[in-house]
This record gives structure tokens, C-alpha cells and sequence, in this order.
């Protein structure tokens, strides 16, 4: 009987086995036709693939399930039967493997983004995954694995609903990254690595999309923030046309190359991708023979990782003390408790991009105003700041309905603020923390108050964390809050609190935090008196603040101790912030003397209503663009100034910080509904202006392709852009595509595809257009398509994302 498999990988390297679709399609699946549908009607053809891996040495075979889901099912009319194809394919991969290879079930993205880059709620993504991962379970899979995810926050709701069936089910959870470094959506490897182990993944890693060389790559910088085992399922090299057949280059040799390498970082499991044959598992199996070592997984430093989509942080006695953004908090704040009441963000959003421009590492998030919906409002808030900034949050309310709306709406690891000693806290708010992979901020108060001691606060922080590991949640997870009472009305508050967090670093190795404003409560010239105890706080081991950064002193303080506390190496955040400065310390911080590091950029937006326009549209303000539409019409400009002096130079801008990597996908699809909001007002005004068309594209997902979200994105922005477009859908026939591209007198014909297996129909249709003499050009995308590949089928223009071809083809349809 095999160990279990968790067990197996601490004491060697398994062999995950190869390509499905490649291997189906040399066997005889048809273009268009489901291959998990072949579980049921050819089950030998499948088996044939599995036996094949099996005799060449896989230690791990996958069930043909990658587009088991509902999602993607019901493309082929087969929707209500993913119990019955799931299964089957758990027998077939059984029967093969037997006892001498482990049963992995295979489940793929559904092809579809969670809200609100895409449509569909956590709820609904969750649904799709539990009922195939509970299908896989039932059948008796040894391990799940989940392959070729794009975005971080469909991955992270697949996890967290496979948890919620079993607690024990070996879980491999995998993104793909494209060359530049980050996924699709623009999650570094990192940030994929924290919210991944956070929510319950046992091993994690990359696959699809890059070769053996670029995936090293990813997992080294995986290993700096995780200790968990690593997997690597690479590419067999980037893909290239020959004789009209899609061919991987890299041989068997070529694949094992790097090896020792993997090794050294703690990859367990080895596998193959696209383009990969039993050949190339047989040369992985053989190139570890003589080099199995059993895994020694590293104890945590203590430091609790924090995650976003597209950034982390860290907070820990290594790290710069963390700076948590206090100002989106209604406490005294008319403007923004109003705006809570109707519905709006503008103050979020302001405040998100403010606070994050002048140095804050994380942001805290309260919408606790009475009389809301306050479920509803924490989701709207995080999809604003999600929308607008990196910066990953700290879920802060009393309220355990509005933390779960909160944590669901988050897209990566978040700070939950808080739970205290309270046997109703404690109950309410650890379970959300295991479920969604959140860390906590524990205030050292009970039933009884606040102790007087630190000796007392201590004993409270031994407490939550002591209930907190039999919910396995680890002391990592922990931040405590000793509490800081103001010192005009309990004068020996400060030395408490200080006491306090000496005791819980030094003796349970905790990270703090502290609400450092609270000590002035009540005194005048307050910024010296709180900036003062937060130096003192910060050398006797705090190690995350709540603060307001426009504080000028405040943010003095801290990066002064960062300095003398030997956190800031070579003073280099330091002189950033202040080159250039006199001695004198302004009280209110400025944009200018934040010295941040990874913001997007906040300039002063142009004089008059174009460059508010403009300015709109890059920070997503969907609620105030209209309104400054219908201004820029009382002032006189016609609809094609405001699109193309106001809203588009604001679009060039967004692709601008796209290509530089201060915007992401994210923030992109934010503009792009900024834009749709103004045009939507703008087309009312077509009879008297009008808005000249920049051309008509066509645009289709090729034959046999039921992937669509590149090609809905590119839509989405070139229709923003001022083009006309004709959208055919996905799985589009080439005799089709000509017969649409013949009627409708385009000027390009756009083709994306996701699969390995589809990219041949690109070249088809090409040579169709040219054959039929189609006076248009042609343009080709998607995850699997090189400039190599374009080249080679003829194509016109090649573009590696949507904000390039937008800019490709606007280029080339000027000429």
C-alpha cells in the first residue's frame, strides 16, 4: 500500500505525469469536441495516455478533468453530468495506477473572473469548484491539483471550497505566469505564494506558460515567503509552427537541466505541461535517480505575510515596522460617513491612492457607520481599493457578517482587525480567520476589560493565541494589539503598553501593533506627543503601527527608527523621503516627501475640465465622470474633443502605467468602465457631434477554443479606444470568421487562443483571409502565442496583451 502522499514527498521527489490534450488529440479527438467527454465515450483512448505516462515512470497520474467543471461543460451540452464524468475519469486513472502511482484529479479555471474584474460572485465561483472537487473526492483521488489558474482570486475561492469538503485532501495549487514575471491579472509569485498557503494549499507552484528556466525563476521567489513543498510543471519550451503542426522544441535533455537546481529549493513534485510526452517524464524520472534527499521544511522566522493581487508585505521583527493607514475609518469624518449612507467611494478611493503614495505598507478598512448595510458596504470598499491600489488590507469591524463580505471580496491575505479574549470573539471571528486564510489582530481585552498590567495584556495574547492553534491558525498569524489608553487620562498608559509589548515579543514571540494616536487623545499639539511614543513603542519591538501617513511627524518617527534600528540598510528609504529637505518637519505630509516605493504614481492632474476628465479615468472614478461629461459639454466641447483630448489621453495614460507595471489588469478594467460610463453619456450626443470610429475590428476566439477572457478584455478596451467592434464569440469556425470578415468590410481580424491544441486554426483562418483575397489585417493573441508563432502563420500583428494590441493596431491602421 502507498504512504500517504504528503508523507511520500517529505522523503522524495515524485513524477507528475505529462500533456492530456496533446496526447488525446494525436489518439483522435476531434476539433471542438470535449475531452472530458472522452471519459465516457472512449474511456480505452484515455486510459492509453494514463498506462503510457505509468510505464514511463510517473509517480503521480492526473484524471482528464482540466474542464470538468460546470463552467466549462456546459459549452458542450453536458453541464448536468460532471458527477458522472468525474468520476469515471478517477476509475480510469485508478484502474491504470493501481497501487504503483497516485490518483490526482485535475481541475482547470471555468474561464471566467471573479467579481469585480469579471461577473461572477465568490459564491458562485466557490459553487462551481465544490461540486467538482466533491465529485473527484467521492470517486477516491488521492490529491487535487489545480493547473493553469490566471487569477489569484478564482484559485484562492477553488482552495477554500475544496477545504470546506475536506480538511485532509492533499491539495497542489498552481498559477501561470507569463515572462515578465507576474500572472495575467499581475500577481508576482510571492503574493500567489502567501494567499495560497493561507487559505490551505499543500504544495504550490507554477505551471503552463514558461519553460523549465522561467519557472526556476518564479518558484525562487516563491521560496522567499513560503516553506512549503514546490512544484514545477513546465512547458516543454515555447511553442513553434512546424509543417502546420503547434511543436514544443525543448527535448527530454533540455527539460531536466535544471534539476539540482529545483531540488535545492524544495521542489517535491516535478511534472510536465504543454508539449510534454511520456519521453520527457521517463528523462525527469531518471535525472533524479542518486539525488533523493528527504525535505526539510523551514520552521517559520515569525514573520505573518500579507498579500494583495499584486503585492505583500511583511510584518515581523525582520521587516520594517508596517505602517497601517488609519484614515478610511468614519470616526469624525462627516464627508465619508455620508457617502457610506449613498452608496459611494470617492473618499475610499482618494484616500486608498493618498495614503499608499505617502508610505503606508497596509490599509485599514471601516465602513461602520449606522444605519448601513455594513456587508455590502465592506465589499464595495474593498473593490474599490482592490481596483485602485495594491496595497493589501486590514479588514476592520466588529461585525462578523461584515468581515466574511470583506474576506470574500479580498483577493489575497488579509489582516482581520480583530478578535480579543471574549469567548463570543474568539468563537465568532478565529473561523472566518482558518476559512479565508486571514491573519488577526488580537486585542488584549475580555469579558473583565482591559488589565490594568502588562502582565494581564500578555495573558490575554497567551490566550487568543493558545485558542487559536487548536483552530490551526499558527502564532505566525497572530498580531497583538496591547491597547494604548491616552496618557492625559491614565498617566502611566504609555509604560503599560510599552511594558506590554516587550513581554508578548520577547516571551511569545508575537508581532504587535498598536493604535499610536489614541496616547494624545485630549492633549494639544498631539502629533508630538504621538510620534514621540511611537519611537519608543518601535524600540521596545513593535512591529506594525495604525497611523494616519499624512502625518508629517509620524512618518519622521518611523523612518528615522528604521534608520537607528538597523531596518532601513544603508538609509536608503530614508534619504529618498527627505533629499533635497530642510531640517524642518511640515506637519502634514505631502505626495512629494512620501519617497513610496510601488504606488502608482498621483500627479497634479492638468488645469480645466480635460484634465479632471482624464484624471478620472485613470483612478476609476465610475460615480463623478459623468458629471464632469456633462460639464465639459456646458463649457462647449463637442463629444469628439472630450473622447480624444479628455478621455483618451487619460486611457493613454492607464496603458502608460500598465507597460511601466504600475497599473495591472485590474486597474485597467476599472478605466475601461470609467470610459464606458462617459461614452455611454456621449452617445446621446451623437446627432449633434459625433464620434468618429478609429476603424472596425472582427474578433473571435478560433475552432475548438472555449476561452474568451483575453479576447473579451481586448474587446472591451479597443471599443473604449474608439473602434468599432464585431464580437463572433468564442469556438468561431474559420469559414465563419470569412464570411463575417467578407460582410462586414472590417479593417482587422482579431484571433485569440488559450490552447496548445487550438493554435493551428489560427494559421488556418489566416491562409483562408489571404486565399480569399480579404483585403484586412490579421492580428493574433493569447497565453499560448509567440511573436515567433505569428511570424510563421503570417500574421500582421502580434500583441502579449490587450493594452499592446491596442496600441499595435492603432499604429498600424494610422499607416
Amino acid at each position: 500500500m502507498k504512504m500517504p502522499f504528503l508523507q511520500a514527498i517529505k522523503e522524495r521527489v515524485l513524477v507528475l505525469d505529462g500533456a492530456m490534450g496533446t496526447m488525446l488529440q494525436e489518439r483522435g479527438l476531434k476539433p471542438g469536441q470535449s475531452p472530458e467527454e472522452l471519459n465516457l465515450t472512449a474511456p480505452e483512448i484515455v486510459a492509453g495516455v494514463h498506462a503510457a505516462y505509468l510505464e514511463a515512470g510517473a509517480d503521480i497520474i492526473v484524471t482528464n478533468t482540466f474542464g470538468g467543471s460546470s463552467a466549462k461543460l456546459e459549452h458542450y451540452g453536458l453541464a448536468d453530468r460532471v458527477a458522472e464524468i468525474n468520476a469515471q475519469a478517477v476509475r480510469l486513472a485508478r484502474e491504470v495506477a493501481k497501487e504503483s502511482a497516485y490518483v490526482a484529479g485535475s481541475i482547470g479555471p471555468t474561464g471566467r473572473f471573479v467579481e469585480p474584474v469579471g461577473d461572477v460572485t465568490f459564491d458562485e465561483m466557490a459553487a462551481i469548484f465544490r461540486e467538482q472537487a466533491k465529485a473527484l473526492i467521492v470517486a477516491g483521488c488521492d490529491l487535487i491539483t489545480l493547473e493553469t489558474f490566471l487569477d489569484i482570486k478564482e484559485i484562492r475561492a477553488a482552495v477554500i471550497a475544496i477545504r470546506e469538503l475536506s480538511a485532509e485532501i492533499p491539495i497542489i495549487a498552481m498559477l501561470t505566469f507569463e515572462e515578465k514575471g507576474r500572472s495575467v491579472l499581475g500577481s508576482p509569485p510571492e503574493a500567489a505564494a502567501i494567499t495560497l498557503e493561507a487559505v490551505g494549499a499543500s504544495v504550490i507552484g507554477s505551471n503552463c506558460g514558461l519553460g523549465v528556466e522561467g519557472m526556476y525563476e518564479v518558484l525562487k521567489a516563491m521560496r522567499q515567503v513560503t516553506s512549503l513543498p514546490l512544484i514545477c510543471q513546465a512547458n516543454a519550451g515555447l511553442p513553434i509552427l512546424q509543417h502546420g503542426h503547434t511543436v514544443f522544441p525543448d527535448t527530454p535533455e533540455q527539460m531536466t537541466a535544471f534539476h539540482d537546481r529545483l531540488l535545492e529549493l524544495g521542489v517535491r513534485v516535478i511534472g510536465g505541461c504543454c508539449g510534454t510526452t511520456p519521453a520527457h517524464i521517463a528523462a525527469m524520472q531518471q535525472a533524479l535517480e542518486g539525488k533523493q534527499r528527504p525535505f526539510m521544511q523551514k520552521e517559520n522566522d515569525g514573520t505573518t505575510w500579507l498579500s494583495s493581487r499584486g503585492a505583500f508585505a511583511a510584518i515581523g521583527p525582520n521587516a520594517p515596522v508596517a505602517v497601517i493607514g488609519e484614515r478610511i475609518n468614519p470616526t469624525g469624518k462627516k464627508l465619508y460617513s455620508q457617502e457610506l449612507r449613498e452608496g459611494k467611494v470617492s473618499y475610499i478611493r482618494r484616500e486608498a491612492l493618498e495614503q499608499t503614495a505617502l508610505g503606508a505598507t497596509l490599509l485599514d478598512v471601516n465602513v461602520g457607520t449606522p444605519g448601513i448595510d455594513e456587508p455590502a458596504a465592506m465589499e464595495r470598499a474593498v473593490f474599490c481599493i482592490t481596483g485602485a491600489v495594491q496595497t493589501p488590507l486590514v479588514l476592520d469591524s466588529s461585525s462578523p457578517e461584515a468581515l466574511e463580505a470583506g474576506l470574500k471580496a479580498a483577493d489575497g491575505k488579509v489582516l482581520i482587525n480583530s478578535v480579543n479574549g471574549e469567548e463570543k470573539s474568539m468563537a465568532a471571528v478565529l473561523p472566518l480567520a482558518k476559512k479565508y486564510g486571514a491573519a488577526l489582530v488580537c486585542l488584549t481585552l475580555d469579558e473583565t476589560g482591559i488589565p490594568a498590567t502588562a502582565e494581564g495584556r500578555a495573558a490575554i495574547a497567551a490566550k487568543v493565541a493558545g485558542r487559536a492553534q487548536a483552530y490551526g491558525i499558527d502564532k505566525s498569524q497572530l498580531v497583538v494589539d496591547c491597547l494604548t489608553l491616552t496618557v492625559s487620562a491614565e498617566p502611566k498608559g504609555a509604560l503599560v503598553a510599552l511594558d506590554a509589548i516587550k513581554q508578548v515579543r520577547q516571551e511569545l514571540k508575537l508581532n504587535t501593533v498598536l493604535g499610536v494616536s489614541n496616547i494624545s487623545f485630549g492633549l494639544p499639539c498631539r502629533p508630538l506627543i504621538s510620534s514621540t511614543f511611537f519611537s519608543m513603542a518601535m524600540h521596545s519591538g513593535l512591529t506594525a503601527a495604525i497611523i494616519n501617513p499624512k502625518e508629517a511627524p509620524m512618518m519622521a518617527a518611523w523612518r528615522s527608527a528604521m534608520v537607528l534600528l538597523g531596518r532601513d540598510p544603508n538609509a536608503g528609504a530614508y534619504i529618498e523621503a527627505y533629499k533635497g529637505q530642510t531640517a524642518n518637519v511640515p506637519v502634514t505630509a505631502t505626495l512629494e516627501q512620501s519617497g513610496a516605493q510601488g504606488a502608482a504614481p498621483v500627479a497634479a492632474a492638468p488645469e480645466g475640465i480635460r484634465g479632471r476628465l482624464a484624471r478620472a479615468v485613470i483612478e476609476g472614478e465610475q460615480e463623478s465622470v459623468v458629471a464632469l461629461v456633462e460639464e465639459a459639454l456646458a463649457e462647449g466641447l463637442t463629444p469628439m474633443e472630450i473622447s480624444s483630448e479628455a478621455l483618451l489621453q487619460g486611457l493613454e495614460e492607464v496603458g502608460r502605467r500598465f507597460e511601466s507595471g504600475a497599473f495591472f489588469l485590474p486597474q485597467v478594467m476599472v478605466s475601461a468602465d470609467t470610459m464606458k460610463a462617459a461614452f455611454a453619456r456621449l452617445k446621446q450626443e451623437l446627432k449633434s457631434g459625433g464620434i468618429q470610429s478609429l476603424g472596425k475590428i472582427l474578433m473571435a476566439t478560433v475552432e475548438g477554443d472555449i476561452h474568451d477572457i483575453g479576447k473579451n478584455i481586448l474587446v472591451t478596451l479597443l471599443e473604449n479606444h474608439g473602434f468599432e467592434v464585431i464580437d463572433l464569440g468564442k469556438n468561431v469556425a474559420a469559414a465563419r470568421i470569412l464570411e463575417e470578415a467578407l460582410a462586414h468590410k472590417v479593417d482587422a481580424v482579431g484571433l485569440s487562443a488559450l490552447m496548445t491544441t487550438t493554435m493551428a486554426q489560427m494559421d488556418k483562418v489566416v491562409r483562408l483571409l489571404k486565399e480569399e483575397g480579404v483585403q484586412t489585417f490579421t492580428m493574433v493573441g493569447g497565453a499560448v502565442v509567440t511573436q515567433q508563432y505569428a511570424d510563421e502563420i503570417g500574421a500582421d500583428l502580434y500583441a502579449k496583451d490587450a493594452m499592446e494590441a491596442v496600441a499595435r493596431i492603432k499604429k498600424l491602421l494610422a499607416k
